[in-house]
């Protein structure tokens, strides 16, 4: 309970941080991106609404390929991809991970699962979008 807590509080928090972000060109013309706190009072600035690509809950879901070793799609921003590249490394579980950002085949292979947020982990034919151990147990029997 204490966990889904902090994670509500994290995802609250991020929400209401990106709703702030503000798009704006200095006397040069060179674009800046910064919060209403950082920006000069003179700028004509736009505020930008901004989606967060990331899975909010655990889901399963089948997979048409079967892998025997577990596959991770994520993103290098993704606090979620973090600590599951985290927990796979302190528990010796060997993967294999895609950054869907640098790697247009990977890409590819994420948009054809229909996937619409990072991480997606990939056991078996089992698909598990977003992260929890608990969730990874499920999976990786």
């Amino acid at each position: 309970m204490k966990l889904t807590l902090i994670i509500l509080s994290l995802f609250i928090y991020s929400y209401l941080s990106a709703s702030e972000i503000y798009k704006w060109k200095d006397e040069n013309g060179k674009i800046h991106y910064t919060d209403a706190k950082n920006m000069p009072q003179s700028a004509k600035a736009e505020e930008l609404e901004l989606k967060i690509n990331t899975y909010t809950s655990v889901s399963f879901d089948k997979v048409a390929q079967l892998s025997d070793k577990v596959i991770m799609y994520s993103a290098s921003w993704c606090h979620f991809c973090k600590k599951a590249r985290k927990y796979f490394l302190k528990n010796q579980i060997q993967f294999t991970e895609y950054d869907i950002e640098k790697n247009m085949m990977a890409k590819k292979r994420f948009k054809k699962m229909g996937a619409s947020g990072v991480p997606v982990i990939i056991y078996k034919d089992k698909r598990m979008n977003g992260f929890s151990e608990a969730g990874f147990a499920r999976i990786y029997k």
